[in-house]
């Protein structure tokens, strides 16, 4: 599913990422873990597409055999809103608009109807337990219901991938186990690949791998 091949990273002169290399298979979940500072963001940030590896590399970042890295901008746009969902630590949801207006924007960005994207996003909040916020605010909705509701707007367009950088990091325990075990379910039912970055002890045990990195480097 994820090939990654000799990815490095340089920013003010200082390697952030030293050759990096990964494989990640349909279905896994694999955890990034290490100390504040070693890169994890920035490799999260290049195999998800919103960043880009050292040019004078001989990198390739492959995602269900395409390579995204010569992909130009538009295709990498429209590759990133169809086949990629993202999770932040702050949710990232836009203050203005309703849980399930902020759900389907992925949807109408994609060019999916407005009445269909509406139809799945009630269903896909629903899943989540969410029937009842659909229509308040992020600002009316706890820390883990907007993140459920993050969740929610990742899953819109069926992704294949889903990326999240401390989506936990935020949340109290309890929310936080929630979390975790939505990840799982998520999996078991729709066979997503999950590729965290996290200092949750508790998440990072429970993935199918935790991946250490150090000083740019895998430890």
């Amino acid at each position: 599913m994820i090939s990654v091949k000799n990815i490095s990273k340089t920013y003010n002169n200082k390697k952030v990422l030293d050759k990096i290399d990964l494989e990640i298979n349909q279905g896994e979940i694999v955890s990034i873990v290490g100390p504040s500072g070693a890169g994890k963001t920035t490799l999260l940030n290049i195999i998800s597409t919103l960043d880009k590896p050292d040019v004078d590399t001989l990198s390739k970042v492959m995602i269900d055999n395409i390579d995204v890295t010569n992909l130009n901008d538009s295709k990498l746009s429209k590759f990133r809103n169809t086949q990629i969902g993202f999770i932040f630590q702050f949710h990232e949801l836009l203050p203005e608009f309703s849980a399930i207006e902020n759900v389907i924007i992925p949807a109408i960005i994609k060019g999916e109807n407005k009445e269909s994207s509406i139809k799945k996003a009630m269903e896909i909040l629903d899943s989540l337990g969410l029937s009842r916020v659909v229509n308040q605010q992020p600002s009316q909705l706890s820390g883990g219901e907007q993140q459920r509701v993050a969740v929610a707007r990742a899953l819109i367009n069926d992704p294949k991938i889903i990326f999240a950088d401390e989506p936990s990091g935020n949340l109290d325990s309890k929310s936080s186990e929630l979390l975790h075990k939505l990840f799982f379910d998520l999996r078991k039912k729709h066979n997503i690949t999950f590729v965290i970055v996290t200092h949750n002890k508790d998440l990072s045990n429970m993935t199918d791998r935790k991946l250490n990195l150090v000083d740019g480097k895998w430890a």
